[in-house]
């Protein structure tokens, strides 16, 4: 599951994508393979933390398992 990461929030990507260009047309984050489309990955400080991106728009994308 995808979620926004904010400094003090979780936001469902519903919530801040159906604005942007690059999302599909569900207002959804364009995923691929595995792997967000529409942003850049971030490295993790820590092994058990979640994959996470960088969205074009500059949020900070999550992946929850």
């Amino acid at each position: 599951m995808l979620v926004i990461l904010m400094d003090n929030q979780i936001l469902a990507p519903q919530h801040v994508c159906q604005g942007c260009l690059l999302a599909t047309q569900s207002g959804q984050p364009r995923w691929h393979q595995g792997k967000l489309g529409c942003g850049q990955a971030v490295t993790k400080s820590l092994a058990q933390q979640p994959d996470r991106y960088e969205c074009m728009m500059g949020f900070l994308i999550a992946d929850i398992k």
